[in-house]
């Protein structure tokens, strides 16, 4: 009877402890706990059909592996978030055992003691400790949730720049293969001549070489190409196998924001700023929890005790020789306090007041740092964009004198060399207009990064 009753106030105490905590877990985000597996599995997904930037982007947030990552790391900072919360709730403990004496306890007569307790403990006051340490973990989570955003920003970044890249080296083979073009129908037009006596070997010679040159040159950007898709494919989590139908060519993305207004989205959205400002916070909770040791610590503690003569607890055992007060309950509060420690505690809280002042130094390094690169990066638009002009103007222009050196040429009123000097110019020319496209699509890129806003496809801010 007396294990039974033992069994009864153990089972009340936990479902008493189990209703308390039942609302703290019922908050469980499932859908986390699938976002961080995600990954599993991503090589079986579809890839067919055409990829551009945005599907690209879409899906490199979804199934990288550093979104797993982080993603698995928020979900451990709400857990402990949810771990701080208990600590405010009474926790239960309990012993059972048995112990055999030499000699016969003089209050039943037996070598045998069995023995049992209960505790349940409830914190009333800790000196702004746990609350500190709850929202200390809270605040740890917001982090991590800003941290996450500067993840996918990070992704988005490395997405958008090799899709770029690539865009160009595409470009970059078009005007390789034009500029072998180009030398192989100028080297027919030079053997011509040659085969009937108008020009001499050495022409033929300086054509067949730019012509080999030029080959390697296509190689080259082609073999750039396939480094492209190959780094796409991997930040996508794609197997590199696999032939991805990437589409997209490069242009003038639009934009219109003013300095003062990427300055004001910057300083709300970015994640960086977010997160000093939680580190802010974070070591503000520090301070207060090496602050708990100048208050007393109070807890409440509700005891119970049994002890008998076998298992089941019984006073007599089977001589029937009984004992009394051996089972009881009891209940109190208790407060302590550390009264002196030589400085360590009053120490130990002002070392946590200036890491304070330097998490907030550093936050105020990080506003100035982003209002550096949002400035750096419109500059760098700018830059682009009156590069994109002046390089069209000379693809136009070289083209143009490429075509008069040809006519020139086969006129027999110019020399080889203006024809291949003439092609050399315009190959430049175009490569020249290709680096200044990507480098404006990189720069817009760049700077809707710095302002924290995710742009997947680059579209027009509004």
């Amino acid at each position: 009877m007396r294990l039974k009753r033992f069994l009864v106030v153990t089972i009340v105490t936990l479902a008493f402890l189990v209703l308390s905590g039942v609302a703290f877990a019922a908050d469980a985000d499932p859908d986390a706990v699938q976002a961080a597996g995600m990954a599993d599995g991503a090589e079986a997904q579809d890839v067919s059909g055409a990829f551009d930037m945005e599907r690209c982007v879409k899906r490199a947030l979804q199934y990288n592996p550093s979104m797993t990552a982080i993603r698995s790391q928020l979900q451990g900072s709400k857990y402990g978030t949810r771990s701080s919360v208990g600590s405010f709730l009474p926790s239960l403990g309990g012993t059972y055992g048995w112990t055999n004496s030499g000699r016969k306890n003089t209050y039943s007569g037996k070598h045998d003691e069995w023995a049992a307790s209960l505790n349940v403990s409830q914190p009333v006051f800790h000196g702004f400790n746990l609350l500190a340490t709850w929202q200390k973990a809270k605040l740890t989570e917001e982090s991590t949730e800003a941290s996450l955003s500067n993840v996918e920003l990070s992704l988005i970044s490395s997405v958008q720049s090799n899709f770029l890249s690539l865009l160009k080296a595409r470009m970059d083979v078009k005007s390789a293969e034009d500029s072998v073009a180009r030398l192989e129908s100028q080297l027919k037009v030079i053997t011509a001549f040659y085969d009937v006596g108008l020009r001499p070997k050495a022409e033929v010679l300086d054509a067949e070489v730019d012509l080999a040159t030029a080959r390697q040159g296509l190689l080259t950007a082609q073999n750039q190409v396939s480094i492209q898709e190959t780094q796409l494919n991997t930040l996508l989590n794609i197997p590199l196998e696999v032939n991805v139908d990437y589409v997209g060519e490069l242009k003038d993305f639009p934009f219109s924001l003013t300095l003062q207004e990427c300055l004001n989205r910057a300083y709300a959205g970015r994640p960086d700023l977010i997160i000093g400002e939680k580190s802010v916070k974070i070591a503000e909770k520090d301070a207060t929890r090496a602050a708990s040791s100048f208050y007393p610590q109070v807890d409440a503690d509700w005891n119970y005790n049994n002890r008998g003569t076998d298992p089941g607890l019984s006073k007599g055992g089977d001589d029937g020789y009984s004992y009394s007060n051996k089972e009881y309950w009891s209940a109190g509060v208790s407060a302590s306090m550390t009264i002196f420690q030589w400085g360590e505690d009053y120490y130990d809280y002002k070392k946590y007041e200036e890491t304070v002042k330097q998490v907030q130094a550093e936050l105020e390094n990080t506003r100035l740092n982003a209002g550096f690169e949002v400035k750096q990066a419109l500059l760098n638009i700018n830059e682009a964009a009156d590069r994109i002009q002046v390089a069209r103007k000379s693809v136009e222009a070289a083209t143009e004198a490429y075509r008069m050196a040809v006519a020139r040429y086969q006129a027999q009123v110019g020399t080889n060399t203006d024809v291949l000097n003439a092609q050399a110019r315009l190959t430049d020319a175009e490569a020249q207009l290709s680096q200044s496209l990507a480098d404006y699509g990189t720069a817009i890129s760049t700077l809707y990064v710095a302002m924290g806003e995710k742009n997947l496809g680059l579209k027009e801010a509004k």
